[in-house]
């Protein structure tokens, strides 16, 4: 080879190592970009000379493999953050939290049983329970501002994920294209590549597998794919087949029908921290204010009931409150539905914060063996004494369903399909329609319907709206000892007419009887003793109800374990626990992800520090040969002026 043959192939080497570290300079700032280094080497034909084997880009595969998973988690934390952070700060607030409301109800109840007939006793606790419900219904419309919120960002994310796809299959094929036109894909096609695929991770967490070195397929941790070679899986956005006002992930199988994912498939990144939110944080939080509203207006109520207002009638509902909700699944092969749901007061004690799903073992079901209600909470099936089932019409008929406090009425159940599954929220949406259901002052239950000998009863309870509901009250009962221990109890109206079951024979301290809707267990009982049960007996100084209902303050009515106060305190802490923990873990893992970066840079990043003495040392190098260029051309000029 020539000395300008020489020359000239270094000159060529110096430009394209020059151009390359133009380029990398000018790309420092560009999000994915990967520092690229001129690769040099012998010319393969004698005579010496340089040539350009490659210009490699600094990318390693593993590194950003890590990069992507830390990532993907650092982004889920991140927005679990956010959310959880703003239920904290709702609850945690002292003055618009529900503490201090309930503070003020319970102390107006104490003004009321100092003052039972004063109109500005009365008037301070309908306020007071006017301004609680009015509490529990607005955290109830935050929480469900929340619930549709995170559908509409579940909808964009969404949408953001299938331009990412459709991007990464299109790449895909551009650079199979551009393998085939040249042999190596253009480097700036590879960079785009691999940043889109960065940017699935801040998404969601997602599965990549190289294809022959070549090729990104891209999937959930499921297996379902997103990107396969050049083709893309759209995912959509689609109501819950088992609650349609709950958004979650679908794709479209073989057959063109939508399939919804399970919740748990979706994890890391923005679209994971969501429903990892949803599900560990936002429903808990709506089901414990939902189950608190429930257990404060089932024991007011039931206790209201004890009671007679001023108007000589017994105590009616104070506070109005919602329903369970029910939702057949989608999938069903039978027909049947819920057409009812409501609280099953007398064990309104078993109320949890748990979703249930029913599923029907054995069809058509003739029992409580032939359903599996389980907690949708991690707290796991139910037993089957936990579950009771009527049949009331014998063929399947508005046939009932009872457990955790919540009943359920089927339409026909004789059209239920082994498998048919039904989604049960006791109390997510209950303390939206919490309301005073009284306006009028002298509706207030403040006296009591029991009178005479109290010691002879340890506690009574009036079933609300049907106490002394016969009109033959008032009902006198006398207590006669009978020896050995046992009493006979006898219960007449004024005309002297029995009450139905009495006498009640038998009678032993513990023991309950009924009378006209009123349930009264028994207490301390002797020979001789006397009880009134009368409505329109009571004076108006009588508080002894309004005592009652002041004491529901420091009783266990929150699912048989723990005070309205208690319960609000251990949700306020559950949730400040919650925030965190998140932190904490957030602010660990964004070091990792931060250290990981740091990596990646140090060999994908470009440093100008080390571009600029490339500058240097390759214009040296442009330079060194095009003096042998000039040397060679000076060496032939001598040798032909020689023949001069």
């Amino acid at each position: 080879m020539s000395i300008f043959s020489t020359g000239l192939s270094g000159l060529n080497a110096a430009q394209n190592a020059l151009a390359t570290t133009s380029n990398n300079i000018s790309n420092v700032f560009t999000p994915g970009y990967n520092r690229e280094v001129t690769i040099l080497g012998q010319t393969s034909t004698g005579g010496g000379g340089v040539q350009v084997n490659d210009i490699q880009r600094q990318f390693n595969d593993y590194v950003a493999a890590q990069l992507n998973a830390a990532t993907s988690k650092s982004s889920a934390l991140e927005t679990y953050a956010n959310q959880v952070g703003q239920i904290d700060s709702l609850l945690a607030d002292r003055e618009a939290g529900l503490a201090p409301l309930m503070q003020n109800f319970f102390s107006s109840l104490e003004d009321l049983a100092s003052a039972p007939s004063d109109p500005a006793a009365r008037q301070g606790v309908l306020g007071s329970a006017d301004s609680l419900s009015a509490q529990f219904r607005s955290f109830d419309g935050y929480l469900q501002d929340m619930q549709q919120g995170i559908n509409g960002q579940i909808a964009d994310e969404v949408t953001q994920i299938n331009n990412t796809t459709e991007q990464l299959a299109g790449l895909n094929r551009e650079i199979a294209l551009a393998r085939a036109r040249s042999g190596e894909a253009p480097n700036g096609l590879l960079n785009q590549r691999d940043q889109l695929v960065n940017e699935l991770s801040e998404r969601m967490d997602v599965r990549l597998n190289i294809q022959d070195g070549k090729t990104y397929n891209v999937s959930l941790p499921n297996g379902q794919p997103l990107v396969a070679g050049t083709q893309q899986f759209k995912l959509e956005a689609m109501d819950s087949p088992v609650d349609p006002q709950r958004t979650v992930l679908g794709y479209r199988d073989s057959a063109g029908s939508l399939v919804a994912l399970d919740e748990d498939t979706v994890t890391g990144g923005t679209l994971g921290g969501l429903m990892d939110f949803r599900a560990e944080t936002l429903d808990k939080t709506q089901n414990q204010i939902g189950q608190m509203a429930v257990s404060l207006a089932v024991a007011f109520n039931q206790q209201h009931a004890n009671g007679v207002d001023l108007d000589g009638e017994p105590g009616g509902a104070f506070f109005d409150i919602g329903q369970p909700r029910a939702f057949s699944a989608k999938g069903n092969d039978g027909s049947a539905e819920v057409v009812g749901a409501a609280f099953d007061t007398a064990n309104i004690d078993q109320l949890k914060t748990s979703d249930y799903r029913i599923r029907v073992t054995s069809a058509p079901p003739s029992g409580p063996a032939d359903f599996d209600v389980t907690r949708l909470d991690g707290g796991g099936k139910l037993d089957i004494s936990e579950l009771s089932f009527e049949d009331p019409n014998g063929n399947g008929t508005d046939a009932t369903l009872s457990f955790g406090g919540v009943t359920l009425t089927f339409d026909d159940t004789a059209s239920m399909a082994q498998n048919d599954r039904f989604d049960v929220q006791p109390v997510r949406r209950a303390a939206g329609n919490l309301e005073s259901a009284i306006a009028d002052l002298d509706k207030i239950a403040a006296g009591s319907l029991v009178h005479g000998d109290t010691d002879a009863i340890k506690d009574y309870q009036a079933e609300p709206g049907q106490a002394l509901a016969s009109g033959n009250a008032p009902w006198s009962l006398s207590v006669t000892d009978t020896g050995g221990g046992s009493f006979e109890i006898v219960a007449t109206d004024d005309a002297g007419n029995a009450a139905t079951g009495a006498p009640f024979t038998g009678m032993e301290p513990g023991d309950e009887i009924t009378v006209d809707g009123i349930t009264l267990t028994l207490g301390e009982l002797e020979d001789g003793q006397t009880l009134t049960l009368d409505a329109n007996a009571t004076g108006s100084g009588d508080n002894r109800n309004a005592l009652a209902l002041q004491d529901l303050q420091d009783e266990s009515i929150v699912g048989d374990s723990a005070s309205l106060s208690g319960a609000y305190g251990a949700m306020v802490s559950d949730v400040g626990n919650r925030t965190n923990i998140v932190q904490v873990n957030l602010d660990a893992q964004q070091g990792l992800t931060d250290q990981l970066k740091a990596v990646q840079q140090s060999e994908s990043g470009v440093n100008l520090d080390e571009e600029a003495a490339n500058l240097i040392r390759y214009q040296q190098f442009y330079q060194a040969n095009a003096k042998v260029i000039d040397t060679g051309k000076t060496v032939i000029d001598t040798i032909l002026g020689l023949r001069n």
